[in-house]
Order: structure tokens, then sequence, then C-alpha cells
């Protein structure tokens, strides 16, 4: 299996696709360039929604629309992607920091991260949106990522990019509480490989799928941490992976391009464009945020 061009759509900083099993589409962000993208494979339409700010991560909304992780903070978007409103601020420093990775959980909450732009205070974080509000379920990060649940709802993975680290909690669906965080896979850079943990997604059998930006490849994980599998992706800087198709069996891989060499863009000229390649193993489905719960 190889990776081959899916939409030769070269975003400065395409991130967060998920797969809508109704409309047999897929969404993605731009977050550099301020856009949210809809890609239906079946017809090749592509359509362009542009944003007021910088929008790192979305999930399908319960009755039509979105939720969305901004700069400003989280907000309801509806189905042609306009904001509705405002759920929560980033309580952060929104001058260095805003969300960038994020999803629904099997109740129908969503958990957010934000990156900490300099990435040199630790001062990101994960967070729990539900009826309760933003709720904080880990801190002391560089760039929250990858995370992602086992097919049970009962594991949760999130990756600190910069700290080439995945890591793995006992998740409580009924409660949205994460505990028991331990080390699930570190990643050992060299001087000709930065290759980092991205975003993620799981599959039907329980293994984790990682983009390692600046690592020009995918991973495959088993859930006891082993490595199954890497294959390369057309450009160095993939940053996350999804899973669709009528038989969620078709991987999607977005990518980066912003702030690379010459060199480099040279070398992979499509980075930024969005990639697939069939799978054996089915994805699961993404879950849908409620604002009840």
């Amino acid at each position: 299996m190889s990776l081959t061009i899916a939409l030769d759509v070269r975003a400065e900083l395409g991130e967060c696709p998920i797969w809508s099993v109704e409309e047999q589409a897929l969404y993605f962000v731009d977050i550099k360039g301020r856009a949210m993208h809809r890609f239906a494979p079946a017809t090749g339409e592509h359509r362009t929604f542009t944003m007021p700010e910088e929008i790192g991560c979305i999930g399908f909304r319960k009755g039509g629309g979105f939720i969305a992780g901004f700069r400003s903070g989280l907000w309801l978007l509806d189905a042609n992607s306009n904001r509705v409103r405002k759920l929560a601020d980033n309580p952060e420093d929104q001058r260095t920091s805003r969300f960038n990775d994020g999803r629904v959980d099997p109740a129908g909450r969503y958990l957010a991260g934000t990156i900490d732009e300099p990435k040199d205070g630790g001062k990101a974080h994960l967070y729990r949106y539900d009826s309760r509000g933003l709720s904080t379920l880990a801190g002391g990060l560089l760039t929250s990522n990858g995370v992602a649940f086992s097919p049970d709802g009962r594991t949760l993975y999130h990756s600190d990019t910069p700290t080439f680290t995945v890591w793995r909690y006992a998740y409580d669906p009924a409660t949205g509480e994460a505990t028991d965080k331990t080390l699930f896979v570190r990643l050992q850079p060299t001087e000709t490989d930065r290759g980092r943990p991205d975003g993620a997604a799981v599959d039907a059998q329980g293994c984790y799928w990682t983009a390692l930006f600046e690592g020009g490849r995918i991973q495959r994980y088993a859930p006891d941490g082993r490595l199954l599998a890497e294959y390369p992706v057309p450009a160095r800087c993939p940053t996350m992976v999804c899973f669709g198709g009528p038989d969620l069996k078709t991987l999607y891989v977005t990518s980066a391009r912003t702030g690379r060499p010459e060199a480099e863009l040279a070398a992979f000229p499509h980075s930024g464009s969005l990639f697939t390649m069939p799978v054996d193993v089915p994805g699961l489905p993404e879950y849908t945020f409620d604002l009840s719960v």
C-alpha cells in the first residue's frame, strides 16, 4: 500500500480531517490559511469556507453543524461553517496560544488541546468541554495533539508533539475523567529524522495511527505500543490521519507546507495536500458533539 494524492489543495497547515458517514464527505481545516474544506471523493467536489481566524480543530455536532476550536476559543458552527455562538474562551494568552487538535468523546463531549506557540514554557493544556463548561484534563504541554479513543471508549490517547511522546489514559465515558496516565510511545529523534507524533486515529482493531511531523511517514501501533507498520508520505510534514470511504477502509492524511524550506518543497511539491491509501482494517466513525451532555 502507498499514499497517493486525493486532493491537490496545498494547504498551509492542513489538519483535523473527519469523515461524515452520512454525507460520504471529508472535512478538514487549514489552520494558517484560515479555512475549512469539504471534499466528496465520489464526485470530486471540493468546497472551501473562509474562517475569521485560525481554526485548529472541528467535530460534528448533533443536529447538524460543527463544534470548532479557534484561537479565541470553542465555537458552534452551522452546516455552512458560519459561527453561531461561542461556547468557551481560550483561557490561555491568545497572543501565543490557540486551540490545535480535538475530538468528540463517546458520550458527546469535546476534547480539545492548545499549542504553546513559543514552545518554551509548557503552557498548553488538554481540555474537556461539556455542559459543565471547560475543564482541564492535562497541563504542562507544548503542543497538545493526537487525541483518539479505543474502540470501547475506555482508553484515551494523547500526544505532546515536540516531546516525541504519546500518552495513554484510562478514560471513563460516563464522567469524562482521564486517569492512570502511562507512556504509550516515545519516539527517538536523530539528526536526520525529527519525526514526532502529530494527529492520530484508532482503527477497529484498536491500533493507533499517527502522522509524524517532519518524519515524512505515518505509523500504526498495536494497543500494547508495538510498532506494526509505517508508510512513507509524499510530504515531509504529514499532520493527521483519519478513516473514510463507504467502508471506512480509506485512510486520509493531511499535511503542511507553511514555513518549510524551499529545497524541501522542491523535493515534495505537493506538501500541504490531502493524501490517501486503502487499508485492510476499517476505522471507527466519528462521535457527535452533544450540547446536553
